[in-house]
């Protein structure tokens, strides 16, 4: 019988929730500087090299406060065009997204870092809890372990009361999770199950075939961030071109790669060939780098299409590689600008994942780290060349018992060692908020719009987004809600 494990207020040991590098990294000044300066000066600056933003509509987005999606995280990439100014584009975003293990600490006396503040400034007031909560708390995870326990110190600390913590696989036999009337319930060492008024979920493989859509137990995030574009990446795409459009006028869009969707597997090869025969395809429900084929040669285009896949849709984005052998779209063409080349002359593909949350106060930045891709960036690109170890920089590697691991020799810290070598600034920094901002606003505006006044999905209008029946008949609704 599994049951979840206690955490008691007392017991944050930074070894157990920060990267053994990270413990005595020092944050690099430039980063540190830019968590310093508030909303007022990155106002001000991104309008000062950006002369047609609208001020007031970026003040408005800066201070928006989501209402599903609270806590996320976007996968950046600078970018160089072929005419005109480097930028940050968005890949994706993440709902529950890691982040807080890699950030060296802002304040070396604030030994909980980013936990402590995603639980005061975001977890908290959406749960209406000051320092004594009426009702039991919990974590629940399906992978990493250092952070979800992390979170769950802060929380104990943070309310004064022991919290509940406790994995919640998919496919798991027995579970130590359950909900019932709309609650979630968590089994404890006594076989006991005990209901939970709120909880911080770090599920990200399908959390909607095992938690329901509509809960009485305060979630963050509730799954409707994931079907919105938290975990698809589908639906994704479309929030971000709503947004888009609605700030139509304003200066401010989100910039992404040229993104088809609604793709199915026999049309592929055709628009891959669209693009110059390279392009990205996605699964667009899978994540930690799951379910991502970057295509640049026939091979690649074939190994795709021999392959069986579980879902009937995909999307199929423009690749971003290097000059000689990048994507043509609409907008021309983008290429890495990459690392800082080292002493051998190696230049790697890198990114930026930035976690952020929302509160009563609008956005703030959370943590940030980068990511470099496993072999140097080609120049040109040869027909035996296996593309995704130039590209991929995703850490998480699934073992074959279902487990994760983490490939930290490619991790980028934000401290004095490893920043210097991504080669970007203070703007970059503002450019990158900025864009994980609106991509985060973007989707919590689609979840709003997925949700009726009863809290129930608005079915018909998700299956116009996403008309999916393998997907579909994964949720999980709880009839006995009421």
């Amino acid at each position: 019988m599994k049951s979840a494990s206690m955490v008691r207020p007392g017991s944050f040991e930074p070894e157990k929730h920060f990267y053994s590098r990270v413990l005595n990294a020092q944050i690099h000044p430039i980063v540190r500087h830019f968590l310093a300066l508030g909303r007022e000066r990155i106002v001000n600056r991104y309008c000062h090299l950006h002369p047609g933003t609208d001020r007031d509509c970026l003040q408005r987005v800066l201070k928006y406060e989501c209402k599903q999606l609270r806590w996320a995280g976007a996968d950046l990439i600078n970018v160089a065009p072929e005419k005109g100014l480097k930028k940050m584009v968005v890949i994706e975003t993440n709902s529950c997204p890691s982040g807080q293990k890699s950030m060296p600490l802002r304040n070396e006396d604030h030994e909980q870092g980013g936990y402590a503040s995603l639980v005061e400034k975001v977890f908290a007031p959406y749960i209406k809890g000051k320092k004594k909560f009426s009702g039991n708390l919990a974590v629940i995870y399906d992978k990493n372990q250092m952070e979800a326990s992390g979170y769950a110190a802060a929380m104990a600390d943070y309310f004064e009361q022991p919290v509940f913590l406790t994995t919640f696989y998919d496919n798991e036999h027995d579970p130590s999770v359950r909900f019932r009337e709309g609650y979630m319930e968590i089994r404890d060492a006594e076989g006991n199950w005990n209901q939970i008024q709120a909880a911080i979920r770090y599920v990200t493989q399908k959390p909607w075939n095992r938690i329901p859509i509509r809960t009485k137990t305060k979630i963050l995030n509730p799954v409707v961030g994931c079907l919105a574009g938290g975990r698809n990446k589908l639906v994704a795409a479309k929030a971000y071109e709503f947004l888009n459009a609605e700030l139509s006028g304003t200066g401010l869009q989100i910039q992404m790669p040229t993104t088809v969707y609604d793709v199915s597997k026999g049309s592929i090869p055709m628009i891959i060939r669209s693009m110059g025969g390279f392009g990205v395809v996605k699964i667009p429900y899978s994540n930690a780098g799951q379910g991502v084929f970057t295509i640049v040669n026939e091979a690649e285009l074939e190994a795709f299409m021999d392959a069986e896949y579980s879902y009937d849709q995909f999307i199929v984005q423009s690749l971003i590689g290097n000059y000689s052998w990048s994507s043509r779209g609409p907008d021309g063409q983008l290429f890495h600008v990459g690392t800082v080349p080292n002493k051998r002359n190696e230049l790697y593909v890198a990114d930026l994942r930035m976690m952020v949350g929302s509160g009563p106060e609008g956005f703030s930045p959370i943590s940030i780290y980068g990511r470099r891709a496993l072999a140097p960036l080609a120049e040109e690109i040869q027909g035996s060349d296996n593309s995704w170890s130039m590209l991929g920089t995703n850490l998480s590697i699934k073992r074959e018992d279902g487990g994760w691991d983490s490939d930290t020799s490619r991790l980028i810290l934000m401290d004095t060692k490893d920043f210097n070598s991504v080669g970007i600034g203070v703007d970059d920094l503002i450019d990158g908020y900025i864009q994980t901002v609106l991509s985060v606003m973007a989707i919590d505006q689609m979840a709003v719009q997925l949700i009726n006044s009863k809290g129930k999905l608005k079915s018909k209008l998700f299956r116009s987004l996403n008309s999916d029946a393998r997907l579909e008949s994964e949720f999980i609704i709880d009839e006995n809600y009421d």
